[in-house]
């Protein structure tokens, strides 16, 4: 049977881009077909020049052709999309802009986008991840359980809203920057998870200096400006404290999930309650407590709680919420960290990551809301 342009079209309709995680077909990214035999050329656009992923869409289009019975060959002829294709795929994906005379009035919540997450009809969790203070590993429990939740065939991303102590690109061992497509951001992936940080807009070395309003507005664009497809968890790493950006995100996220992160000491636990009652104040919910660096195995198998025990029990007690877990310290889980090699990747087996996988699951599990909304129903 002759093989038509028609069948590798369908051949191609489940291949997906990697970055925007849709049909290349669909995307209108394949631009021409030709068949010789037992050969076939594709020519396919790909949405900005020095795109990272291209060597993984010639692979994927490749497998998808010369799996056709009758072709042995196939070869990809790579150009690169116009402008004016660029502000169709946005578009198509990210809705249509506010725009006058051919020229763009602003993006974002400033064109005025709705934050998607905010909508009663999105059927993503935000789960915010908080601390009293800094240095109790906040960080590091969002990387971890969102790598666990993202093992768990869950869609996932992160939004690293510590402005001041960006650290997720680097703990998640994201190794590029977005990709700007008609100024929509499309996220990196790593491990599963996509991810966005002020760390990619700032050296590494350069402290952010900036006000409330500044604050608020960049939160505010990395909810709209960026492509996040509706992901199941969108986890956000909030700076410790009570301050600004933990206001705006109570603002943008009117059904956000606050998880709670503390050390086992009274002094840490009675910090961290501050954050918990915070949310409470502005009507988030809080979901659990998190204990981290809760003991140290020695190498005799004794475990040593160097900072004490039970803080995160009495915190969740407190506020009646339940502990959700306890994370042993252990040196991998920091070397991880700044090696960008999340422990529950390099380590599965270990009792820090069984420890995520199992705060992980409660999560999905026991903690699903368990209201339905329904945007069409209305009381008028």
């Amino acid at each position: 049977m002759t093989v038509t342009e028609a069948d590798v079209l369908e051949a191609l309709r489940p291949v997906e881009d990697p970055e925007l995680h849709r049909s290349i077909v669909d995307l209108e990214m394949v631009r021409g077909v030709r068949i010789d035999g037992a050969r076939v050329d594709v020519q396919v656009a790909l949405t900005v020049a020095g795109c990272p992923l291209r060597a993984e869409i010639q692979s994927r289009v490749t497998g998808a052709v010369t799996a056709l019975d009758g072709i042995d060959t196939a070869t990809i002829d790579f150009s690169v999309m116009t402008d004016e294709d660029r502000v169709r795929l946005r578009e198509k994906l990210h809705g249509n802009p506010a725009a006058t005379a051919g020229t763009h009035q602003g993006h974002g919540h400033a064109e005025g986008r709705a934050i998607p997450f905010a909508d009663p009809a999105s059927k993503t969790r935000c789960l915010l991840i908080a601390s009293g203070k800094g240095g109790v590993g906040k960080s590091t429990v969002t990387t971890n359980l969102a790598v666990a939740l993202a093992q768990q065939d869950q869609s996932v991303a992160v939004v690293d809203a510590d402005v001041w102590g960006f650290s997720i690109p680097r703990m998640l061992g994201v190794d590029r920057p977005p990709v700007v497509i008609d100024e929509m951001l499309v996220p990196p992936e790593a491990n599963g998870v996509r991810c966005i940080s002020m760390g990619f807009f700032a050296q590494e070395d350069q402290p952010v200096i900036w006000r409330g309003p500044m604050l608020h507005k960049a939160l505010e664009q990395f909810l709209t400006d960026v492509y996040w497809d509706e992901p199941d968890f969108l986890v956000i790493d909030l700076p410790p404290g009570t301050g600004d950006i933990a206001l705006s995100l109570a603002q943008f996220l009117p059904r956000g999930e606050v998880y709670v992160v503390t050390t086992p000491q009274p002094a840490a636990q009675r910090v961290a309650q501050r954050a918990a009652f915070m949310a409470q104040k502005v009507k988030l919910e809080v979901k659990g407590i998190i204990e981290n660096m809760s003991w140290f195995t020695g190498d005799d198998g004794t475990r040593y709680e160097i900072f004490g025990a039970g803080g995160g029990q009495d915190l969740a007690e407190r506020l009646e919420v339940p502990l959700l877990g306890r994370i042993p310290l252990v040196s991998q889980l920091r070397k991880g960290g700044d090696a960008g090699e999340p422990i529950v990747v390099v380590d599965p087996e270990g009792e820090a990551a069984q420890a995520f996988t199992a705060i992980a699951h409660r999560i999905a599990d026991e903690l699903a809301p368990t209201r339905v909304y329904n945007p069409q129903l209305k009381i008028i």
